[in-house]
């Protein structure tokens, strides 16, 4: 087994690996959603009047609507077909009477969700210094070859994997870094659960670090659910099919970076 999944899996088994990887994502729920006066009192008074169509149409203009509904996505790309499926309307607007105004407002002002909010965590923390050096933009960076990690989107990091590393995947990339000479590219994942959503995002680093071509490392720079050991997928994965690859913590990335 790779060295650097081996140390990560032992890390979040024998450690106080949750505890240290707060600082990394440190996932504290935002607050409520604000939703503007105006539209609450339109809100407010279409509920009390049963105005089915302008209820929706108010709802739909919330970052959350208060249920789940199959036809709500479609109502939010066409507002037109509001007017041609009174039916429709009709069985949704009976169970947002049925909730309740009160909890109609709560629920639309329910915070985002915490796994919503960590894509942009793994960059704050580089950001911090975390792995001894702060990130510096492109012109700094093909300035000297100093151990250097580059500061961009993942648009711009893929741009220069192609550019400058021949790197050929379609993803963009949450990591660019030279050290010792070497470049590394990878992907940073915080796997919260598994199945569906979180399935595909590992699926995603997993062929990053698998893609053909390149001048550099590639990593995976995974946490979360997946160094649970037991019967699920995603450790039953790393710890054969993908044994070899450069997966690892967040937490062990600076020591797998030093010594290259």
């Amino acid at each position: 087994m790779n060295y650097w999944l081996e140390l990560s899996i032992e890390y979040a088994n024998q450690r106080n690996y949750l505890d240290d990887l707060f600082q990394v994502y440190p996932t504290i729920p935002e607050g409520i959603r604000e939703i503007d006066p105006s539209r609450l009192t339109k809100i407010e008074t279409a509920f009390h009047q049963k105005d089915n169509e302008a209820l929706l149409k108010e709802l739909l203009k919330l970052d959350l609507f208060p249920i789940k509904d199959s036809y709500i996505a479609y109502f939010k790309r066409d507002g037109s077909a509001l007017a041609r499926n009174p039916k429709t309307i009709n069985q949704i607007c009976g169970r947002l009477y049925e909730m309740g105004l009160d909890k109609i407002v709560e629920r639309c002002s329910e915070p985002k969700e915490t796994n919503r909010q960590i894509g942009p965590f793994f960059r704050r923390w580089l950001n911090n210094k975390s792995l001894g050096i702060s990130p510096v933009g492109l012109a700094e960076f093909m300035a000297s070859q100093e151990d250097a990690i580059l500061d961009g989107s993942d648009q711009q990091l893929m741009d220069f994997a192609r550019a400058e590393l021949g790197y050929v995947h379609t993803k963009g990339l949450d990591f660019v870094g030279r050290f010792n000479g070497k470049y590394v590219i990878g992907e940073a994942k915080f796997l919260t659960d598994f199945g569906g959503h979180q399935n595909a995002q590992f699926n995603d680093a997993i062929n990053t670090i698998k893609s053909s071509g390149g001048n550099a490392l590639k990593i995976a720079i995974l946490d979360g659910v997946l160094y649970i050991e037991g019967q699920n997928k995603m450790f039953k994965d790393i710890t054969s099919t993908y044994q070899h690859l450069n997966i690892m913590s967040s937490l062990v990335l600076r020591e797998f970076l030093y010594q290259i």
